[in-house]
């Protein structure tokens, strides 16, 4: 959710079930106060806030300090997401996640776990070496400051390199929880729209995997032939480890938590 998502949350509240992560988006189009005041509600509502920290939308150490601190007043510092985050230039002295991690200051706020990027599809402006190099960077600092990780995917629609990247993350002696980045329902044309944004693979044959089809972009679609499918595949390799799975609500909170209720009923 968005700082700005409050009233999709309290709307979708009785379909959520209590103690489920939800993560708190980090905008350049909104403040401290409406990322504080979206960590609290979600915290207030019987759910487990995870503040996003972008790295290089902080201008100081006292910025970051400050965030740290109102969300630790709010009860909402346990667990995080520390990400790069989309400025070409750091606004500060925090290039990337790594150095947020690095500083030592997210234990003395009192986190205790820290969700990390995971590109199984890559990153448009990032090498592959670059990206796995930062990986394990990442995860070998969370160990050393006895911090829990998550690796938390961007979204993708096709199986295929999901699953290949999963087993490249444990052939690296990686065995953090992973959490694989899947879209909720939603329209077809806003589906697309977020997969070119954020460099996603949505080709006619990747998206027909996925289950629907670039000729009808008025429809809506959901995760139920990707999901099935991960699931499947995922089963067939017991190396895979602890992977779970991050919804994208690109068609709202209540849409997407409506779809996850109605998928497992349908499977129980």
């Amino acid at each position: 959710m968005t700082g700005k998502d409050i009233p999709g949350l309290e709307e979708a509240r009785d379909t959520i079930p209590a103690g489920t992560k939800i993560n708190v988006t980090f905008l350049g189009n909104e403040d401290l106060d409406m990322r504080v005041a979206a960590a609290k509600a979600v915290a207030d509502m019987g759910f487990v806030p995870v503040p996003h920290i972008s790295a290089r939308r902080l201008s100081s150490q006292g910025q970051l300090e400050e965030f740290l601190g109102r969300l630790q007043e709010v009860g909402a510092t346990d667990h995080v997401f520390a990400v790069g985050g989309d400025p070409a230039e750091p606004e500060g002295p925090y290039p990337d996640s790594l150095s947020v991690i690095r500083s030592g200051i997210l234990q003395q706020y009192g986190v205790k776990e820290v969700s990390i990027a995971g590109y199984p599809e890559g990153h448009p402006d990032i090498p592959a070496d670059v990206l796995w190099r930062h990986l394990e960077d990442k995860s070998a600092a969370l160990k050393e400051q006895g911090l829990d990780a998550v690796i938390l995917t961007q979204f993708a629609f096709d199986t295929d390199p999901v699953t290949a990247w999963i087993q490249a993350v444990r052939d690296r002696g990686i065995d953090t929880e992973i959490r694989i980045g899947t879209p909720g329902p939603a329209g077809v044309k806003r589906l697309i729209g977020f997969a070119r944004r954020f460099g996603v693979g949505a080709n006619a044959m990747i998206v027909k995997k996925y289950g629907f089809s670039l000729t009808n972009l008025m429809g809506t679609a959901g995760p139920d032939r990707f999901v099935t499918d991960l699931a499947a595949l995922l089963a067939q390799n017991p190396a895979s480890g602890n992977v779970r799975l991050h919804f994208y609500t690109f068609g709202g909170l209540l849409a997407t938590s409506k779809w996850a209720g109605e998928y497992v009923a349908a499977r129980s």
